[in-house]
């Protein structure tokens, strides 16, 4: 059994969840808190397997309250949240900053044509947090290149003349890429492109929130545009993402691929066709075998190919599928990961 803490300063909307997630039989409400302050003691009387956590509370807030519990008694918390206002869409991503790990929408009501689609999603994603290992969080100093055994970042000389970065990442993803793009030279030379599966109507948030730490601009990419060198580009809500021979952004609105759009396979072949040797592809924490395949078509393009390690990925499906298709030059965790960016690029 799956055992959850509900935090939300709502009673309403707690009995909606419990009564979400009380029809799967995998799981059980291990109790209730209505503030930061209360979830806080809760968590140590319970011990639950999961937290489902509140954005905003009376008292300490939810980024706070996640801060806390992830640097005291570490446990799988799962954002969720029924906020359509725009001003909350980066507050979001400060709970994955402090420990979370994955943001849900609440599901809407019972009659709504989208309740079962998010209804299986939030239970999804709370039985998938649950089999994850987290561990309590302590505050670390900013990360030194010189921590890296340089041995393992040691990059292949047919890709200095790189064009372009591809990344793909999925579950874990927002708060990974908050560590690559943060530790990226501010004078990267090439582009970045994303492809990060989330919830409809968060990429503006996850844009907002990166570009506030990032090394280099953050911005969702629009069809036609010229890819432009030191900036990251994200996948819009609902198209696939790709890359013509001349760096320009082309968005397709074709059927999903692997059950998602947008997909990162869509990227990932798009700049192994196009852009070939001259690419690096980068395959991030994630369920699934979204990008694996064609992350093995860019190595086979001559690209070079890099895939998050198991021990840092907080699902390491898509990495894992990866990495047995023989898809992979190098394995490593996201700090290396932006230095061999770096490294990779010339800077």
């Amino acid at each position: 059994m799956i055992r959850v803490l509900i935090v939300d300063d709502s009673k309403v909307v707690q009995e909606f969840i419990s009564y979400i997630l009380s029809s799967d039989p995998e799981i059980r409400i291990a109790g209730t808190a209505l503030s930061g302050e209360e979830a806080l003691q809760k968590v140590v009387e319970l011990n639950p397997d999961v937290i489902t956590m509140d954005i905003n509370m009376p008292g300490i807030g939810g980024a706070e309250t996640t801060r806390r519990i992830m640097e005291s008694r570490a446990t799988p918390i799962v954002v969720v949240t029924g906020s359509e206002m725009v001003s909350d869409r980066s507050w979001i991503f400060s709970l994955l900053e402090a420990g979370a790990l994955a943001v849900v929408k609440r599901p809407p009501d019972l009659h709504h044509p989208q309740h079962k689609e998010m209804r299986k999603e939030l239970l999804q994603t709370v039985k998938l947090m649950s089999e994850v290992k987290v561990v309590r969080v302590v505050r670390k100093k900013s990360f030194e290149e010189s921590q890296i055994p340089t041995a393992r970042l040691q990059p292949e000389t047919k890709n200095r003349n790189l064009k372009i970065f591809a990344v793909g990442a999925s579950t874990g993803g927002p708060a990974t890429l908050q560590k690559i793009l943060s530790g990226l030279p501010k004078n990267l030379p090439v582009p970045v492109v994303i492809v990060q599966h989330i919830t409809k109507e968060f990429i503006t948030g996850l844009q907002e929130w990166l570009s506030g730490t990032s090394s280099i601009p953050v911005k969702i990419a629009t069809d036609g545009e010229s890819l432009q060198k030191g900036v990251a580009y994200f996948a819009p809500d609902n198209f696939h993402l790709g890359v013509t021979r001349d760096l320009k952004v082309f968005l397709d609105s074709g059927p999903p691929i692997n059950g998602l759009r947008p997909a990162i396979d869509f990227l990932f072949r798009s700049v192994a066709d196009n852009i070939g040797v001259n690419a690096a592809g980068v395959l991030l924490t994630g369920m699934g075998k979204d990008g694996a395949e064609a992350l093995k078509k860019m190595k086979d393009s001559g690209a070079t190919t890099i895939a998050q390690d198991e021990e840092s990925s907080i699902v390491f499906g898509m990495p894992g599928e990866a990495i047995k298709l023989g898809a992979v030059n190098y394995v490593l965790t996201p700090p290396e990961i932006a230095v061999m960016m770096g490294k990779l690029a010339g800077t």
